[in-house]
């Protein structure tokens, strides 16, 4: 049995039409979707107008190969997919994205107990945006995308224990980065 599931009437058009390449179908998803597509883009690449960039070759490629998409599961997913794809090949294509670092770094755990637990959303991200590239890559396809790290080597073309050890010292600056956070926030407090 064959589970589907199910998209809005206009969702559907809007597919529909762009598999007929359609203009006003294409323009339509992308004024919908550009700007969810742009935040997802711009979680791996800092510089903002490289993001737009590489979310509009993401466009370009999601309606090239949209009669790939059979209609099963999310859309949204499969278009989320796509930009995740083209942002880690827009920093493959940087060749400066990934160090190598100590094997030993990836076993080490770090505590949370100390994290603020009314940091903002907003604030999160732009931590998450400081964080050097290779760093940001796999904490976000880790934490955020749900990747394991042998599916994170694989497509970073990095050692498992590499893709650790980035996740590790990427936990350990987030830390640092809160710990600034609340020690600002208390200080305006008072």
């Amino acid at each position: 049995m064959k589970f589907s599931i199910g998209k809005s009437g206009r969702e559907e058009k809007l597919i529909n039409g762009c598999k007929r390449n359609e203009p006003g179908a294409q323009r339509e998803m992308y004024r919908l979707w550009a700007p969810k597509m742009l935040a997802i883009c711009f979680r791996y690449i800092k510089d903002r107008s490289e993001a737009e960039s590489v979310m509009t070759g993401g466009f370009l490629k999601i309606f090239d190969k949209i009669n790939q998409f059979s209609g099963e599961g999310s859309f949204e997913g499969w278009m989320r997919r796509i930009m995740v794809n083209e942002s880690l090949s827009y920093l493959r294509q940087q060749k400066h994205a990934f160090m190598m670092v100590d094997e030993e770094e990836a076993g080490r755990e770090i505590s949370y107990e100390e994290a603020d637990q009314q940091l903002q959303a907003d604030d999160l991200m732009a931590m998450i945006r400081l964080l050097p590239d290779g760093y940001r890559t796999v904490f976000n396809l880790y934490a955020i995308e749900g990747f394991s790290h042998k599916e994170i080597a694989e497509k970073l073309e990095i050692s498992e224990s590499t893709s650790k050890s980035q996740l590790s010292r990427a936990r350990n600056l987030l830390q640092q980065y809160i710990a600034k956070h609340d020690k600002i926030k208390q200080h305006q407090v008072i």
